[in-house]
């Protein structure tokens, strides 16, 4: 967090519009949205030339003493991660300055609405959609733990949709303002969050683990698929009540296509007792991803392979087992997956190789001077060798590679590679040494045991 002494004072101008001209060093452009403590800028970051979105406290002079006490806690609770977090799915937050009036932190500018535009009966989602977007946002929340974080305000309006016309194409968790710190030291707001979809244990006050994010999670899914949240009613205290003692009435039957499986796996992390619902962020994603593969919920409109489809798969693969959920989420974004039918040449002895393939689902045969001398399945790469070489004479294909069974591929480029974040490209490099200590182990077994081999 930085000093407001390193930055511009945000008491600066009003535009005409009623809009500050400036906060900081960043230009305001726009207003996103308010709430009781805070607004949301959109703004620009000359220096790095890119939107932010900028949450600012309101000032602190219009701010009862109490008011000013808590908004200070959840600011420094965000103000703790910046630069903490970083997963695709999770807003980042580049910069926190404790301005003396109005303190404000910096973050990704994620355009879209929020999911709380997707509760409503008329505007339901498709079921495929929403079992995504919960399979993602497990994932997300899995990270987030790991980092030592408890969100405890996981609700509709606090995820980003990424919108392409009217398909959700992604999301982004935000306002980290009520999270649990379980590596800080400070003193810490506890009993927050939103009524609708906070667990017992949460009501209560108790020590939280991850399973307190996960039942919220469940209420969001359950509020996408049926139009409304597990519970309603009139009163707080008659919500409350709800929470404590009344099961969720059962999804089946409230819209066509939820099936029982769906409504398991929603009702199972509602448990009232958090030994009842899944264990870890990791159970329930795997629970999210098998109503898909195991088609369980109906896919509609959306007939395309899904992030998690394919995120699931490369966990699978042999060639991926050193890389983390965030280096596979960068692969399953930024690969170029390709599909070929039986008899397709992948390569063509000499051909300069400029690109390579890791083989998802089917198999390919490698042939020298027509002599088939491999076969080789999913999890396996082909012409890294022909990519790797340090000069044009070694980029030519020895080989060539055809397709023996209908295959899927994540094809990279130079460019692909290029675009993937340092961490990643150094999990490829590692790959890569393994797959040749492979090639040359079994080159040394074929000199050495020829008959063995054949």
């Amino acid at each position: 967090m930085n000093d407001s002494s390193d930055h511009v004072v945000t008491t600066v101008p009003m535009a005409r519009s009623g809009l500050p001209t400036h906060i900081g060093k960043y230009t305001v452009q726009s207003r996103l949205g308010e709430g009781a403590t805070s607004e949301v800028f959109l703004a620009h970051d000359d220096f790095h030339h890119r939107d932010v979105a900028i949450k600012q406290a309101r000032d602190k002079a219009g701010q009862s003493a109490l008011e000013q006490r808590f908004s200070s806690r959840f600011f420094a609770a965000e103000a703790e991660l910046v630069g903490r977090l970083n997963h695709p799915n999770v807003v980042q937050i580049f910069d926190a300055v404790n301005d003396p009036v109005a303190p404000y932190l910096v973050m990704e500018y994620v355009p879209g609405v929020t999911l709380r535009e997707f509760c409503s009966p008329a505007k339901l989602l498709p079921l495929e959609q929403v079992v995504e977007i919960g399979f993602k946002c497990a994932m997300a929340l899995g990270y987030v733990y790991r980092q030592g974080i408890i969100h405890r305000d996981v609700k509709p309006a606090n995820i980003l949709a990424v919108m392409d016309g009217d398909e959700v194409i992604d999301i982004k968790l935000t306002d980290f303002g009520s999270a649990l710190n379980l590596t800080a030291d400070q003193t810490q707001v506890h009993r927050v969050g939103s009524l609708a979809y906070m667990s017992p244990e949460q009501l209560d006050g108790a020590t939280l683990d991850c399973r307190a994010d996960i039942y919220a999670l469940a209420a969001v899914l359950y509020h996408l698929v049926a139009g409304r949240p597990p519970f309603q009613a009139e009163t707080q205290g008659a919500l409350l009540q709800q929470v404590w003692h009344s099961d969720p009435p059962s999804l089946i039957g409230c819209r066509e296509g939820v099936s029982a499986a769906l409504d398991g796996v929603i009702q199972s992390a509602l448990n009232k007792s958090r030994e009842g619902r899944p264990a870890d962020w990791e159970s329930f994603a795997a629970s999210l991803s098998a109503l898909i593969a195991q088609h369980l919920v109906p896919r509609g409109r959306l007939q395309k392979v899904l992030d998690s489809e394919r995120f699931t798969l490369l966990r699978s693969l042999e060639f991926f087992t050193g890389f983390d959920d965030v280096a596979l989420w960068e692969v399953v974004h930024r690969a170029r997956w390709q599909r070929f039918h039986y008899g397709h040449k992948l390569f063509k002895r000499g051909q300069e190789g400029r690109s390579f393939h890791i083989i998802a689902q089917g198999e390919v045969e490698v042939f020298r001077d027509g002599q088939r001398v491999a076969r080789l399945g999913a999890g396996t790469s082909v012409g890294e060798m022909a990519y790797l070489a340090p000069n044009p004479d070694l980029r030519r294909h020895a080989t060539d590679v055809t397709v023996a069974e209908p295959a899927t591929t994540l094809c990279f480029t130079p460019d692909t590679l290029g675009a993937l974040s340092g961490e990643t490209r150094h999990r490829f490099d590692e790959a890569f040494i393994k797959v040749l200590v492979r090639r040359l182990h079994a080159a040394h077994e074929a000199l050495a045991h020829p008959r063995r081999i054949l």
